[in-house]
């Protein structure tokens, strides 16, 4: 299958990022804690990873990401008393052993893999029988307005596409996932201008990691036509919103040898229709 995304751009863009992003993750940082408020405790650049030691400091707690520089900086997350394994990989290839993890923790890395099946198989290959996975990504909400802006001034798409959650839900009953759990929330930030926004984007690496993005500079007068478009979503108090969905979900590994399918039915089935949208502003 040809990807949409380029990963080599996405690893260029998170390399970058690895320093900034700590100050700009605001909202990484609040889907962080309600991620594991779900697991009862309490990688990117380690916080997640740190609070798991603490909670279990004699487990095997591993930090794994595609981009080294985020690793140096979860480094800094860790300490003699809470030391953990660092591992630069390809969240779509573990260099893990069959059936040799307890639990999985993804915050907000998901949004960036195109073959969501294929992942979560081999999150299900490494899960011994039982074990938990706990994930986060962005949905299909996320800066929709920044994205008409763009479409506006530019036939060319300048922000990236994401699975909406009955994907997402899909993706995990193909790979075998059992009683899975999702829910979404909807956060609205603000900023002073289109500009503020597109500085805190490349802060965190979430920039445009689409095969058929621009490869040439946008320029100063689709940047301004852009602008001019999403000028009149300001609020009241002055302020440009900017809408962020994030898809949680949990699931359990199924039992060792337990197919994908049994008897033309799927192990694991999820109500999308019932699942609840809780709308928050940060």
């Amino acid at each position: 299958m040809t990807s949409s995304f380029d990963p080599r751009h996405v690893r260029r863009a998170f390399s970058r990022a690895a320093a900034s992003y700590d100050a700009a993750a605001a909202l990484q940082r609040e889907v962080e804690k309600r991620l594991l408020e779900s697991l009862d405790v309490g990688s990117g650049t380690g916080h997640a990873t740190a609070a798991m030691k603490k909670r279990w400091p004699k487990a095997q707690v591993i930090a794994l990401d595609l981009a080294e520089p985020m690793l140096r900086e979860a480094k800094k997350q860790a300490g003699w008393w809470k030391p953990f394994t660092r591992v630069c990989a390809d969240a779509q290839a573990l260099p893990l052993l069959d059936q040799s993890v307890d639990v999985i923790y993804s915050n907000l890395c998901l949004q960036w893999v195109e073959d969501l099946p294929a992942v979560f198989a081999g999150f299900r290959r490494v899960l011994k029988p039982g074990g938990l996975l706990l994930c986060s990504t962005f949905g299909p909400e996320t800066l929709i307005e920044l994205r008409d802006a763009f479409s506006q001034a530019d036939a060319v798409p300048h922000v990236s596409r994401f699975a909406p959650i009955a994907q997402f839900g899909d993706a995990l009953m193909m790979a075998g996932f059992r009683d899975p759990v999702l829910d979404r929330d909807l956060f609205t930030l603000t900023y002073d201008d289109m500009t503020a926004l597109m500085r805190e984007l490349q802060a965190i690496g979430a920039t445009n990691a689409r095969h058929d993005r621009r490869h040439t500079l946008t320029g100063r007068g689709r940047f301004a036509a852009a602008r001019a478009a999403y000028e009149p979503l300001r609020r009241e108090d002055g302020k440009l919103p900017s809408s962020w969905e994030v898809i949680y979900a949990h699931a359990w590994a199924p039992e060792a040898g337990a197919p994908i399918r049994e008897q033309g039915h799927d192990v694991a089935s999820v109500p999308v229709s019932a699942i609840p949208i809780r709308r928050r502003t940060p």
